[in-house]
């Protein structure tokens, strides 16, 4: 051979040249390729034992030429909508134990699950999300080690009913210690575990956080005593694709998240006429009050600053006392219960405050008409204060304010609370 590499040239040019210098003779050209050819194809070993490059629906892999005896089933079937978003989902394997399952929304996150002990089923741990389409990939290998991989998707339904949780307090707000995060639903529950589960709170620092129902709408959670000053407090709202009642499902996916203020804790003693302020444990104020007067005593309890009104309406027609006052420019306004129950400022008590108990529940702290006086009692109090706080009465000649009348959880039992 010349050497020269073979190129592009046509055919007649190449039987111009001098015969002595073509290649090799076409019988020993024709060896060589030959031995070319057996030594080609990259060198290394077959991958048999794996099921690299097996995918698609209902593929097996195999070792050696024999194939895994491994049979995965899923369900529901590929292809499928408008599927439940609990219990419907199962993986199971036949003649041989489940080693992966991965399931995935159509955002690429997974589902939580666990394979059971034997190996022989699947199942997610949380319900899925409504009108979303799930893709599930399972494998599983028999005896001989061999694998069997199967694939699927599948799409929930799409609910005509639905409902969600209004919740306090708001995301990114600061409380005080005393508030719990409570949820009134828009429909009543009648599965409350379900949606119960769906609900994660965290904390930092870290303490044990305790759900209780009012009735069939309304869920609070609470520590067992009031929140250390400066916890963080996150809560994941799953609740998404959750029957909460039959054929009425949660659209709520929602993280809310707030942190704990500074300790703020105020006790009005009805006998004395008198509210000690503390902050964080130490005694800043006592205000000279007046409370409910006879046949209005004022509850007793623990209540906790569910809303913050600058000036407010107060008609008696609301709660039961027609007719008895109406008052249109109640400064410095603060609620206790759900009921109307107020600390509130007063500019028409007289000498009430500290003296004698002249109104028809309220906590009232002297004050004056329009609220400009900022170093008056009630606008002291006002603008120390945040929702959350909480308000202690004692020696009403009333009973205890009901713990569902307001954010009032404080006044149940630990152990009430949690069962």
């Amino acid at each position: 051979m010349n050497g020269r590499p073979i190129s592009g040239a046509s055919v007649g040019a190449r039987t111009r040249r001098n015969r002595r210098s073509q290649g090799i003779p076409a019988l020993l050209l024709g060896a060589l390729l030959l031995t070319v050819t057996a030594c080609g194809g990259g060198g290394g070993e077959s991958d048999s034992g794996s099921d690299k490059g097996q995918g698609g629906k209902g593929s097996s892999g195999t070792v050696g030429s024999k194939a895994s005896e491994a049979v995965v089933t899923i369900a529901p079937k590929n292809g499928a909508d408008e599927v439940k978003t609990s219990g419907a989902l199962e993986v199971t394997a036949a003649k041989g134990k489940l080693t992966e399952v991965t399931v995935k929304d159509s955002k690429g996150e997974k589902i939580a699950g666990k394979i059971t002990q034997d190996g022989a089923g699947w199942a997610p741990s949380t319900h899925l999300a409504s009108d979303t389409t799930y893709t599930v990939r399972a494998v599983a290998e028999d005896r001989e080690g061999r694998r069997a991989t199967e694939e699927s998707s599948f799409t929930t339904l799409n609910p005509k009913n639905t409902f969600v949780g209004t919740f306090t307090p708001e995301d990114g707000s600061t409380v005080g210690v005393g508030m719990p995060f409570s949820l009134r639903f828009t429909r009543g529950i009648t599965a409350p575990e379900d949606v119960e589960k769906a609900i994660t709170i965290k904390t930092e620092p870290a303490v044990d956080v305790e759900g209780h129902w009012f009735g069939n709408d309304r869920l609070d959670f609470r520590p067992e005593k009031y929140w250390k000053p400066g916890t963080k407090v996150t809560v994941d709202l799953n609740l998404d694709g959750v029957e909460g009642r039959p054929g009425v499902y949660g659209e709520q996916d929602k993280k809310v998240s707030f942190t704990i203020g500074r300790s703020q804790i105020s006790t009005v003693d009805v006998k004395t006429k008198k509210m000690t302020v503390e902050r964080d444990g130490k005694v800043i104020k006592t205000i000279p009050v007046t409370t409910g007067k006879a046949g209005y005593d004022t509850w007793n309890g623990q209540m906790v600053i569910s809303e913050r009104l600058t000036v407010t309406r107060m008609n008696g027609d609301t709660v039961g006392y027609d007719g008895e006052y109406d008052i249109k420019d109640v400064p410095h306004a603060q609620r206790l219960t759900t009921s109307g129950t107020f600390i509130h400022g007063n500019y028409w008590g007289g000498d009430a405050f500290g003296n004698y108990n002249a109104s028809h529940g309220c906590i009232g702290l002297r004050d004056v008409r329009g609220g400009y006086d900022k170093n008056i009692s009630a606008a002291w109090f006002f603008n120390r204060s945040m929702t959350g706080d909480v308000v202690i009465v004692k020696n009403a000649n009333e009973r205890t304010v009901d713990p569902d009348n307001g954010l009032n959880g404080w006044n149940m039992s630990w152990e009430k609370w949690k069962a």
